[in-house]
């Protein structure tokens, strides 16, 4: 049977037979009909991943992934009470559809800035906020930005108050850009609003707040980290959005060079020892760890992980939530994680003397510690551990290796063209202009996929210096760091962040700039 979707530009090629006497279509050239999207309930077509596309005469046109899928198509059928006809499409295709078709609907009910809730003061009572922040302007409200915040693919949410206005910025990709405005009148309500998701105290406006949001958007399990702190103008929250789907990276996935990921996964196989990722905030080096931890998971080991915050659950390690407020410090938990019979122990953040002398003595006794440190690169670890107090020899004897890592922005896939980088740019990252292949730099134009800043998705540049001997004797000697640095580049064959920076940017990747952006040139 033909089917008709009253789609008269639809390329000939979009659709085809399959094996099974079904129609497949291409949902990359064939649009769903939004009225035969408003026939299904969203959790039906989310849960059974099937797509309604058209309405042709009484019957339904319904996409499905799988012949597996032809029960949940009758079933939509006699919910709807109208003959449905299934065709079969891409899964991840349908997926992607369903979410983004009820994102666009969350999105819809955005309100403007005439008319709507009443205005509330920053000295409003209690019973004031309350009943503002259960408003349906309000609640729309923050359910929009939440949903283009997950659509756009932001890392984090800053509603940020000041004289006359209130501004929504997202950071997507590493960099803050504005979004929207919402009406003055309503930001102390949506600050209330944010306050209940997250179970935080709705009458204290004084001191700063932190709380924590699980939400489901367009189907995906949400969580969302929230801080609020008083300003002159009102309070400003800030939510860091914890992706569950997309968080569990593997380290083939990190972007690692090949010959650096196989000295890591080399060092990371040792029974015990301290095993650092430095960097500054937002560079990955969570990521990097979970990974890591993933790599040498087995059912003979037991990890314990303290954090501060636990940002993702890994199945199979018990982490532990640092609670300052009630003595539970990393320090603290550190203690009582050795005494729980560990393997591997994985320390959210060194940060100060006690903490980093208890995991070092735990990396002595047998244990394999994972931990971050915050950096410039991999040689001013070892420094930085000296000036926190911890005896040199304790050092030497306990560190394994350090990875240093930075996150790019990747060229837009999409709109991504050839161009010339500037010759002061290619200098800077050690590039010779009259040297380097023509035709290899990549930059993007701008489109709507990468909201038209010409980048799309990010990837890690790594810098691993590993702990031998010659480490170890200058670490004893309390050497600086440029002389540690210098011994991995000649003697390891270590590549720097602007290193492997370039090799990212001779592929096409991302752009001289963009390292230059996020490292530091090795020249200075």
């Amino acid at each position: 049977m033909s089917i008709h979707l009253d789609l008269s530009n639809i390329a000939s090629d979009a659709q085809q037979i399959s094996n099974d006497g079904l129609e497949f279509i291409d949902l990359n050239v064939i649009k769903p009909d939004p009225e035969a999207l408003d026939l299904a309930p969203s959790d039906f077509a989310l849960k059974h991943n099937i797509l309604p596309m058209a309405i042709d005469g009484d019957s339904v046109v319904v996409a499905m992934g799988s012949l597996a899928s032809l029960q949940a198509v009758d079933d939509l059928g006699i919910l709807i009470q109208r003959p449905v006809t299934a065709v079969l499409a891409d899964p991840a295709l349908i997926k992607e559809r369903i979410q983004g078709f009820f994102l666009e609907r969350m999105l819809s009910g955005l309100p403007s800035d005439e008319g709507g809730a009443t205005e509330v003061s920053e000295n409003a009572d209690l019973s004031d906020l309350t009943r503002m922040a259960g408003e349906t302007e309000v609640v729309q409200t923050v359910n929009a930005i939440f949903a283009q915040a997950v659509r756009d693919g932001a890392s984090d949410i800053h509603i940020e108050p000041y004289e006359r206005e209130v501004k929504i910025r997202f950071r997507i990709d590493g960099m803050l850009s504005d979004i929207m405005r919402p009406p003055k009148r309503l930001h102390a309500a949506l600050v209330s609003r944010l306050k209940i998701l997250g179970e935080m105290n709705i009458a204290e406006r004084r001191l700063p707040q932190d709380g924590r949001i699980k939400i489901t958007i367009g189907g995906r399990q949400i969580d969302v980290r929230v801080s609020i702190v008083p300003t002159v103008f009102g309070e400003r929250a800030v939510m860091r959005i914890l992706d569950k789907g997309t968080a569990m990276l593997g380290l083939e996935e990190l972007g690692m060079q090949p010959d650096t990921l196989a000295r890591y996964r080399k060092t990371i196989s040792v029974p015990y020892g301290i095993i650092l990722a430095t960097g500054p905030t937002g560079s990955g080096k969570s990521t990097s760890l979970y990974a890591s931890l993933q790599e040498i998971w087995s059912p003979e080991t037991n990890i314990l992980t303290i954090e501060d915050p636990v940002e993702y659950q890994v199945p199979g390690i018990s982490q532990i939530q640092v609670r300052a407020s009630i003595g539970l410090t990393f320090a603290n938990g550190l203690r009582s994680i050795v005494r729980q019979d560990p393997d591997v122990i994985m320390v959210g953040e060194i940060r100060d003397h006690e903490t980093a002398d208890i995991a070092i003595n735990a990396a002595l006794t047998g244990h394999l510690v994972f931990s971050t440190l915050h950096t410039n690169d991999s040689a001013g670890a070892v420094t930085r551990l000296l000036d926190m107090g911890v005896e040199p020899y304790l050092v030497a004897s306990s560190l394994m290796g350090v990875v240093a890592q930075r996150l790019v922005r990747r060229v837009c896939s999409n709109c991504a063209e050839p161009y010339e980088p500037p010759i002061e740019s290619l200098l800077a990252i050690g590039i010779d202009p009259d040297k380097a292949p023509k035709g290899v730099f990549r930059k993007g134009r701008g489109c709507e996929r990468c909201q038209n800043t010409g980048y799309r998705g990010r990837q890690g540049l790594y810098e691993f210096l590993a702990v031998d001997e010659t480490v170890r004797r200058l670490t004893v000697e309390r050497a600086s760091a440029s002389v540690i640095k210098a011994h991995g580049i000649e003697a390891q064959g270590m590549r720097t962040l602007v290193g492997d920076g370039r090799i990212a940017v001779l592929a096409g990747k991302t752009t001289p700039e963009e390292i230059m952006r996020v490292s530091q040139r090795e020249d200075l």
